[in-house]
């Protein structure tokens, strides 16, 4: 049977679109698997900032960020938090923005290659997502990240060592200019098979439909067995 598709997907750890696309993927990856004949997907993440000046420890709720950074009046900024914490809900996401902590997520992008090259990268950015938009949990500083990434089974002195060091800064740049070459500037962002870009949290039938137009175009350049 053919190779799982590869899906390459840039995302922000501080990108609250980023996580409820990934639930709405999952489900719709979920959904192309059911329809068998050895439908697989192998999901990869690359490194995307939102808001690379951010500091790491940043002074003010996210309501005080986006006011500054977006130029909105804080009344319309809660409105907007509201809408996406209700979309948040719906795909099954119980973001709490009143106690998430605004900050740089560089080295939560290192960690994530770090877990990459553990084999437990699909675990290690679940939990960062999940520490960051509903436990408020700090994801910025090397000793809460690696907090964290003993709880997915990597090694603590490894990870502070790695983050300290900046061992996997260079990945992380590599990732973006990756984006910036396939002209990405918004997350998530979707690479199927190399071939096909979703941009966005789309909804898991769109995910389930390119899936399966890939599935089948395969299909019909594949040689036919003697």
């Amino acid at each position: 049977m053919s190779e799982p598709i590869k899906i390459d997907v840039w995302s922000d750890i501080a990108c609250p679109w980023c996580y409820i696309g990934k639930r709405k993927f999952e489900r719709g990856a979920a959904e192309f698997a059911q329809l068998g004949d050895g439908r697989e997907v192998e999901v990869e993440y690359h490194s995307f900032e939102l808001a690379p000046d951010t500091p790491v420890d940043f002074d003010g709720t996210e309501i005080d960020f986006l006011v500054k950074h977006k130029g909105m009046p804080a009344d319309q900024v809660q409105q907007m938090l509201d809408r996406v914490t209700g979309i948040a809900s719906d795909a099954g996401l119980e973001y709490d923005f009143g106690i998430l902590q605004h900050t740089n997520t560089v080295k939560a992008h290192e960690l994530l290659h770090l877990a990459k090259a553990e084999g437990k990268q699909l675990e290690m950015t679940e939990r960062l997502l999940r520490a960051y938009f509903t436990e408020g949990r700090h994801v910025g500083r090397i000793e809460d990240l690696a907090d964290l990434a003993v709880e997915v089974g990597l090694d603590r002195s490894a990870v502070v060592s790695a983050l300290e060091s900046g061992q996997y800064t260079q990945a992380v740049r590599e990732d973006q200019a990756t984006a910036q070459g396939y002209g990405i500037q918004g997350v998530p962002f979707f690479v199927i098979d190399g071939a096909y870009g979703v941009s966005g949290a789309q909804e898991a039938a769109a995910f389930t439909q390119v899936l399966e137009q890939v599935w089948t175009e395969r299909a019909s350049t594949e040689p036919v067995q003697a």
